[in-house]
């Protein structure tokens, strides 16, 4: 399948959802009740996934998986690129192979290639409403417990890139820790000091750009600050460091925002508030 993200275990993830819907562990669990009592052992379908909306389309190797583990000799062809822009009513995958493996995998494959594409979807949408080839949409920690992989994978077939993995690949400074360290400054001066390489400084006021860039900030996310503002703090910065918008972006002021010189601009919604698309997958016996 070819399908290789760093940091996530495709095999482990298909495994752990299919066990979660089959109930593996609880008192009568481990089985699909329906499927095995309606349908004959030997039975076989063939099977067509299409998309009832125009999307951007994110998932189908991952569907392709849960397919596959249950039925490893399934015929399965994938009809469009991850990525790619398609309207409503295109086939994206046929399958061909048992009836109970399909029955059984059918909701984890679309539940997931829903969620994927909507979010790669929306990502879309939000590149073509900012319409700035020079600044960058960035996604954010907002992601579904366990789902964060493969909801940034989703930001990038969507057009977007992404933020920080997680608390662990760069420093993000922000308000509470502000607050502790009882400075902007003194707080990026203890990363800076603490050998951290990447440190992001949230300032939600112009007054606060100096004394975080002075102590060694690597980048400045402008946090809530309308469009004349990040313009002035633009041209503060100056380009000593990359600038960020953040907070209360949106399809209606993203591209003002963007248009003020910021290198990036970060929508948390992109992950948190994505609806998912409409999928389906329709059966045909053989």
């Amino acid at each position: 399948m070819g399908f290789d993200l760093d940091g996530f275990d495709l095999a482990a993830f298909v495994r752990e959802t299919l066990a979660e819907d089959l109930g593996q562990g609880l008192p009568g669990g481990g089985r699909d009740v329906t499927s095995e009592s309606v349908i004959p052992a030997d039975a076989r379908f063939s099977g067509v996934m299409d998309t009832r909306d125009d999307i951007r389309v994110a998932g189908l190797p991952i569907a392709e998986a849960f397919f596959r583990t249950l039925d490893p000799h399934m015929a399965i062809e994938l009809l469009v690129d991850e990525g790619a822009s398609v309207p409503a009513g295109t086939d994206l995958m046929r399958l061909e192979g048992n009836a109970r493996a399909m029955l059984t995998a059918e909701r984890s494959a679309l539940n997931t290639v829903q969620h994927l594409s909507g979010i790669a979807t929306m990502v879309a949408q939000y590149v073509a409403t900012m319409d700035n080839p020079d600044c960058t949409l960035l996604d954010t920690r907002k992601t579904i417990p366990g789902l964060r992989h493969l909801e940034k994978y989703a930001v990038r077939m969507g057009g977007g890139a992404n933020h920080r993995m997680g608390l662990w690949d760069a420093a993000m400074i922000k308000d509470n820790h502000v607050l502790v360290a009882g400075s902007v400054g003194e707080a990026v001066r203890r990363a800076v000091e603490a050998g951290v390489e990447d440190i992001i400084c949230e300032v939600d006021r112009i007054d606060q750009i100096e004394p975080a860039l002075n102590a060694g900030a690597t980048r400045l996310l402008l946090d809530n600050m309308e469009p004349s503002t990040l313009r002035e703090a633009v041209e503060l910065v100056a380009g000593r460091v990359p600038t960020e918008a953040s907070g209360g972006i949106n399809l209606a002021t993203i591209k003002a925002k963007a248009a003020t010189g910021v290198d990036y601009v970060s929508v948390g919604r992109l992950t948190q508030s994505a609806p998912a698309a409409d999928i389906g997958l329709d059966f045909t016996p053989l």
